[in-house]
């Protein structure tokens, strides 16, 4: 370690002979994927490379300090990859057949609300609502504005608009109303 830190290639080739396949070994039991623990070997002996200065022997060997350094890397790397959604397994094909399908589209109206509660309920939910929460439904669902482009065709702050949008507690009363006994018992 001391002669990497003096800028010998030949000791950290030796090192990477010697530690190489334990390193990747590591690195894919924790990251699962070969590429991601070739970039971990790769990323370790730079490290290695350009920090060897801190490695103290008195306190282990150089393999289980590689070993730590390698297992550390991989967690963070696991992590990262985590909240990326990268192990998320989504079988492309199957949300395009999804997509594609004849029923989807079927299926996508009996689950909304104007099947649950009608044209005429849906217009009675709309006529409950305040101008600026039918505006923003409209823009919104129909149109497809996202929440900043409303504010600044409404002329509100974006939390005005998601306050508009979001907390409507008339739709979930009245389409729980829907689906309930006695409304059937109404039709």
């Amino acid at each position: 370690m001391a002669s990497i830190g003096d800028g010998e290639k030949e000791a950290l080739a030796c090192l990477f002979h010697r530690y190489a396949r334990l390193v990747r070994a590591v690195g894919y039991k924790i990251l699962r994927d070969d590429s991601e623990a070739d970039d971990l070997l790769q990323d370790v002996f730079l490290f290695i490379h350009q920090k060897s200065a801190v490695f103290d022997r008195s306190k282990s060997s150089a393999r289980s300090w590689i070993v730590q350094m390698a297992y550390h890397r991989a967690i963070d790397r696991r992590r990262y990859l985590d909240s990326r959604h990268f192990y998320t397994q989504v079988d492309l094909e199957d949300v395009g057949n999804e997509l594609r399908g004849l029923g989807a589209t079927a299926r996508r109206y009996e689950n909304s609300i104007e099947e649950v509660l009608g044209r005429i309920g849906l217009r009675k939910v709309f006529e409950v609502l305040s101008e600026i929460q039918r505006q923003t439904l409209g823009l919104h669902l129909v149109d497809g504005y996202t929440f900043e482009e409303i504010a600044v065709k409404l002329d509100q702050t974006r939390g005005n608009v998601k306050n508009h949008y979001f907390p409507l507690p008339v739709i979930p009363r009245i389409s729980v109303w829907a689906t309930s006994p006695l409304c059937r018992l109404r039709k």
